[in-house]
Protein backbone atom coordinates (compact mmCIF):
# COMPACT_ATOMS: atom_id res chain seq x y z
CA UNK A 1 0.00 0.00 0.00
CA UNK A 2 2.83 2.86 0.53
CA UNK A 3 4.25 1.64 -2.87
CA UNK A 4 0.80 2.77 -4.60
CA UNK A 5 0.55 5.91 -2.42
CA UNK A 6 4.12 6.57 -3.35
CA UNK A 7 3.17 5.92 -6.84
CA UNK A 8 0.23 9.12 -6.68
CA UNK A 9 3.29 11.75 -6.20
CA UNK A 10 6.83 11.63 -4.91
CA UNK A 11 6.73 11.86 -1.34
CA UNK A 12 8.70 11.73 2.04
CA UNK A 13 8.16 9.04 5.01
CA UNK A 14 6.54 11.46 7.22
CA UNK A 15 4.01 12.45 4.68
CA UNK A 16 3.13 8.40 3.55
CA UNK A 17 2.72 7.54 6.97
CA UNK A 18 -0.13 9.64 7.44
CA UNK A 19 -1.47 9.28 4.05
CA UNK A 20 -1.68 5.46 5.06
CA UNK A 21 -3.31 6.33 8.27
CA UNK A 22 -5.82 9.01 7.41
CA UNK A 23 -6.73 5.92 4.25
CA UNK A 24 -6.29 2.51 5.90
CA UNK A 25 -5.15 2.94 9.55
CA UNK A 26 -8.65 4.29 11.40
CA UNK A 27 -8.06 1.31 14.01
CA UNK A 28 -4.17 0.66 13.63
CA UNK A 29 -1.95 3.33 12.82
CA UNK A 30 1.79 2.35 11.08
CA UNK A 31 4.58 2.65 13.34
CA UNK A 32 7.03 5.29 11.93
CA UNK A 33 9.79 2.58 11.78
CA UNK A 34 7.68 0.27 9.82
CA UNK A 35 7.33 3.02 7.35
CA UNK A 36 10.96 3.44 7.14
CA UNK A 37 12.06 -0.28 7.03
CA UNK A 38 9.43 -0.56 4.14
CA UNK A 39 11.03 2.29 2.24
CA UNK A 40 14.33 0.62 2.48
CA UNK A 41 13.25 -2.56 1.41
CA UNK A 42 11.38 -0.93 -1.28
CA UNK A 43 14.67 1.08 -2.37
CA UNK A 44 17.10 -1.93 -1.73
CA UNK A 45 14.76 -3.92 -4.13
CA UNK A 46 14.31 -0.84 -7.10
CA UNK A 47 10.91 -0.30 -6.67
CA UNK A 48 11.56 3.31 -5.64
CA UNK A 49 14.46 5.70 -5.80
CA UNK A 50 15.88 8.44 -3.34
CA UNK A 51 15.42 11.95 -5.24
CA UNK A 52 17.51 13.93 -2.24
CA UNK A 53 18.01 14.86 1.49
CA UNK A 54 16.48 17.90 2.78
CA UNK A 55 17.82 19.06 5.71
CA UNK A 56 15.37 20.10 8.71
CA UNK A 57 15.92 20.93 12.34
CA UNK A 58 15.45 17.15 12.78
CA UNK A 59 16.86 14.44 11.10
CA UNK A 60 17.16 14.60 7.35
CA UNK A 61 14.09 13.98 5.52
CA UNK A 62 14.02 11.77 2.46
CA UNK A 63 12.30 12.39 -0.53
CA UNK A 64 11.73 8.81 -2.41
CA UNK A 65 9.52 8.34 -5.81
CA UNK A 66 8.78 5.03 -7.42
CA UNK A 67 10.84 3.55 -10.26
CA UNK A 68 9.32 1.98 -13.46
CA UNK A 69 9.60 -1.24 -12.03
CA UNK A 70 8.15 -0.14 -9.33
CA UNK A 71 4.95 0.95 -11.02
CA UNK A 72 4.78 -2.25 -12.78
CA UNK A 73 5.26 -4.07 -9.15
CA UNK A 74 1.96 -1.48 -8.45
CA UNK A 75 -0.09 -2.71 -11.47
CA UNK A 76 0.51 -6.51 -10.92
CA UNK A 77 -0.31 -5.55 -7.55
CA UNK A 78 -3.79 -3.68 -8.17
CA UNK A 79 -4.71 -6.48 -11.13
CA UNK A 80 -4.27 -9.71 -9.27
CA UNK A 81 -7.29 -10.84 -7.89
CA UNK A 82 -6.87 -11.80 -3.86
CA UNK A 83 -7.73 -15.46 -2.82
CA UNK A 84 -10.68 -15.71 -1.04
CA UNK A 85 -9.85 -17.49 1.86
CA UNK A 86 -6.79 -18.75 0.48
CA UNK A 87 -6.12 -21.37 3.55
CA UNK A 88 -8.40 -23.25 4.99
CA UNK A 89 -7.05 -22.51 8.47
CA UNK A 90 -9.31 -20.47 11.01
CA UNK A 91 -8.87 -20.07 14.73
CA UNK A 92 -12.33 -20.31 15.63
CA UNK A 93 -12.66 -23.57 14.19
CA UNK A 94 -9.49 -25.07 15.56
CA UNK A 95 -10.88 -23.43 19.00
CA UNK A 96 -13.56 -25.67 17.91
CA UNK A 97 -12.31 -28.86 17.58
CA UNK A 98 -10.08 -28.55 20.34
CA UNK A 99 -13.14 -28.12 22.62
CA UNK A 100 -14.46 -31.04 21.03
CA UNK A 101 -11.29 -33.02 21.64
CA UNK A 102 -11.40 -32.21 25.37
CA UNK A 103 -14.65 -32.71 25.98
CA UNK A 104 -15.44 -28.97 26.81
CA UNK A 105 -18.25 -26.85 26.13
CA UNK A 106 -17.75 -26.18 22.52
CA UNK A 107 -21.26 -24.71 22.56
CA UNK A 108 -20.77 -22.49 24.62
CA UNK A 109 -17.23 -21.36 23.14
CA UNK A 110 -19.38 -20.72 19.84
CA UNK A 111 -22.12 -18.43 21.85
CA UNK A 112 -19.03 -16.28 23.36
CA UNK A 113 -18.11 -15.73 20.42
CA UNK A 114 -21.04 -14.83 18.63
CA UNK A 115 -21.58 -12.38 21.41
CA UNK A 116 -18.00 -11.21 20.52
CA UNK A 117 -18.90 -11.01 16.99
CA UNK A 118 -22.39 -9.14 17.63
CA UNK A 119 -20.67 -6.85 20.05
CA UNK A 120 -18.36 -5.39 17.05
CA UNK A 121 -21.40 -5.30 14.82
CA UNK A 122 -22.89 -2.92 16.95
CA UNK A 123 -19.06 -1.07 17.30
CA UNK A 124 -19.07 -0.90 13.73
CA UNK A 125 -22.74 0.38 12.78
CA UNK A 126 -22.16 2.98 15.57
CA UNK A 127 -18.83 4.29 13.66
CA UNK A 128 -21.49 4.18 10.01
CA UNK A 129 -23.50 6.62 11.53
CA UNK A 130 -22.06 10.42 9.56
CA UNK A 131 -19.39 8.58 8.71
CA UNK A 132 -17.71 9.43 5.46
CA UNK A 133 -18.06 7.25 2.47
CA UNK A 134 -14.67 5.46 3.05
CA UNK A 135 -15.32 4.55 6.62
CA UNK A 136 -18.52 3.23 5.68
CA UNK A 137 -17.42 0.95 3.11
CA UNK A 138 -15.11 -0.99 5.35
CA UNK A 139 -17.36 -1.12 8.23
CA UNK A 140 -19.83 -2.49 5.24
CA UNK A 141 -16.89 -5.01 4.62
CA UNK A 142 -16.06 -6.04 8.03
CA UNK A 143 -19.96 -6.57 8.85
CA UNK A 144 -20.42 -8.71 6.11
CA UNK A 145 -17.33 -10.47 7.38
CA UNK A 146 -18.81 -10.69 10.64
CA UNK A 147 -22.29 -12.13 9.02
CA UNK A 148 -20.53 -14.80 7.03
CA UNK A 149 -19.06 -16.25 10.48
CA UNK A 150 -22.27 -15.69 12.23
CA UNK A 151 -23.90 -17.90 9.65
CA UNK A 152 -20.67 -20.52 9.97
CA UNK A 153 -21.49 -20.63 13.91
CA UNK A 154 -24.93 -21.11 13.11
CA UNK A 155 -24.14 -24.31 10.90
CA UNK A 156 -21.29 -25.58 13.25
CA UNK A 157 -23.28 -25.30 16.42
CA UNK A 158 -26.43 -27.38 14.67
CA UNK A 159 -23.14 -30.06 13.95
CA UNK A 160 -21.28 -29.93 17.15
CA UNK A 161 -22.09 -33.95 17.95
CA UNK A 162 -21.69 -34.92 14.38
CA UNK A 163 -17.92 -33.37 14.28
CA UNK A 164 -17.83 -34.47 17.92
CA UNK A 165 -17.64 -38.12 16.78
CA UNK A 166 -15.78 -37.23 13.93
CA UNK A 167 -12.81 -35.81 15.35
CA UNK A 168 -12.75 -38.16 17.94
CA UNK A 169 -12.34 -41.05 15.16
Amino acid sequence: MLLGLLGVQPSYGYDLKHGYDRLFGREKQLAFGQVYAVLARLLKSGLIDLLGDEAGAGPDRKRYQVTPTGRDEITHWLFTPDIPSATLQSNLFAKTVIALLLDADAGQLLEAQRAEHQQRMRVLTQQKRGADLATVLLCDHALFHIEADLRWMDLTTARLDELRSEVRR
